[in-house]
């Protein structure tokens, strides 16, 4: 059986990634920062596959190296790394945008994705084999207005995935990622920091895409046969057709 470690596993798309690869008889190592979440859904899964629990947050660079390092032996090989942990922070213009919140995105977006990577790599090119998937966001393929900095964190994951792609190559890694347009989550609460109304708002008029829809996509991407790498996706509601352009209705 494989195995796979998931971060933000306690809601959205790592929630329902980690169910549905369960589901696909895939042992799971879920990361996150709440531990009763964790607890709950490892309760929940372990009824399916072997699941460990990390709580840590991913900015946290010594505690990264350390949870990962020191895995149980049946939790030490790491056939799939899904990079999902990731948040936007306020919805400003870039001349009244909080540094903290630009502090909070490039920690979270980047640098955990980047600490991470590095600890799950090292196991990999041992191995000689893994799959990486990296969550990104329709936000590193344009840019919107008062998306400044969350935009410039994705797009140093689209190109964290391109550059990631080129020198694992001959380590017989693959490497993809997905970029999801509108997706219903806490993504959009944590964006406008507990406005729900606003939050709702986002959402108001047409079908968003679920985690389970992301969840599923990336169970396909990882089920492909070893000679098929699904190097980049971009998937939007149908609704959707840019970061701006989104048809709703309130009929």
């Amino acid at each position: 059986m494989k195995t796979a470690l998931i971060t933000g596993a306690t809601s959205g798309i790592g929630k329902s990634t980690a169910i549905t690869l369960a589901k696909h008889n895939i042992n799971l190592i879920i990361c996150g920062r709440r531990q009763d979440r964790l607890d709950n859904l490892q309760q929940e899964l372990s009824k399916i596959v072997k699941v460990h629990t990390l709580c840590f947050d991913v900015r946290d660079k010594e505690k990264v190296f350390e949870s990962i390092e020191n895995l149980p032996t049946e939790f030490n090989t790491i056939d799939i790394l899904v990079n999902n942990a990731g948040n936007a922070h306020g919805l400003d213009p870039i001349q009244t945008g909080s540094i903290d919140d630009w502090d909070a995105m490039i920690d979270i977006n980047v640098k955990g994705l980047l600490y991470v990577s590095k600890a799950v790599i090292s196991k990999m090119i041992n191995q000689k084999s893994g799959h990486i998937i990296n969550i990104g966001s329709i936000a590193g393929k344009e840019v919107y207005p008062n998306g400044n900095v969350y935009c410039a964190s994705k797009h140093a994951v689209d190109a964290i995935n391109k550059g990631m792609q080129m020198d694992l190559n001959p380590y017989g890694i693959k490497v993809g990622a997905i970029h999801p347009g509108l997706v219903e989550t806490e993504f959009s609460n944590v964006r406008f920091k507990g406005d729900d109304k606003k939050a709702d708002s986002v959402y108001d008029g047409f079908d968003p895409l679920t985690p389970n829809d992301i969840a599923d996509i990336i169970a396909f991407v990882v089920t492909r046969p070893y000679h098929v790498n699904i190097a980049d996706l971009i998937v939007f509601p149908t609704a959707q057709a840019s970061s701006t352009i989104v048809k709703k209705s309130f009929d």
